[in-house]
């Protein structure tokens, strides 16, 4: 899985280079800034002024853009690679914290109000600690929101782990798969629902909830 996530690492920034090379940098970042708002919106999820925030897996557009009133941490191993591209620009965020550094590696100093993981989680290493990070990263009662592709056929699922078609991300899995995996590591799961319909994937949100334990 090592050398499989670091080719996937390898490939996302080319990606990321490749898909932003004829975008102009303030209309691709008005663009992402309305989908985040709209995205918000569709959760049903408020941060109140000042909440703690952790935007795990954030890219070089992510939803800190949009978090002005919060205190972020953005946190992303390819932040590095990113400085080379004209829509990143970290002084543009002053509310923000940049951490370059993979899920696996980071220890919080305090906790969160809310995390994100939006369209990251399975291009995590060790996806399963990754979850449980996330779980102990959170206050008592806060919210974890992750957005992922997920395999909506089990054949195409085992096709896709067994055959490297799908290089930017290491870690194939369907719903019941995920959902598994959030309440193992103790989150309850608020809502979920499917955000976009594909051919052999479905892109869904869960709303997760860590536990407020009372005596």
């Amino acid at each position: 899985m090592n050398r499989q996530w670091q080719l996937a690492q390898w490939a996302e920034i080319r990606w990321w280079k490749r898909y932003l090379k004829n975008r102009e940098p303030h209309a691709y970042l008005d663009w992402k800034m309305a989908y985040w708002h709209s995205f918000l919106a569709a959760s049903g999820l408020e941060l109140s002024a000042g909440a703690r925030v952790l935007d795990a897996g954030c890219g070089p557009a992510g939803i800190f853009t949009t978090l002005p009133a919060c205190r972020v941490d953005a946190l992303d191993p390819l932040i590095p690679g990113y400085a080379n591209l004209p829509h990143f620009r970290p002084e543009n965020y002053p509310w923000t914290r940049f951490l370059p550094q993979t899920l696996e590696s980071f220890s919080g100093e305090e906790q969160y109000d809310m995390a994100f993981c939006l369209n990251a989680l399975n291009h995590m290493r060790d996806i399963s600690r990754c979850v449980e990070i996330l779980h102990r990263a959170l206050k008592p009662g806060g919210h974890l929101l992750v957005s992922v592709d997920v395999h909506k056929w089990q054949a195409m699922k085992w096709l896709f782990r067994m055959a490297p078609f799908d290089v930017l991300h290491p870690f194939q899995e369907g719903p019941s798969g995920y959902e598994r995996l959030f309440t193992e590591a103790g989150f309850v799961v608020k809502s979920e629902r499917r955000h976009q319909k594909g051919l052999l994937f479905d892109y869904r949100v869960w709303n997760l909830q860590k536990q407020t334990y009372t005596s």
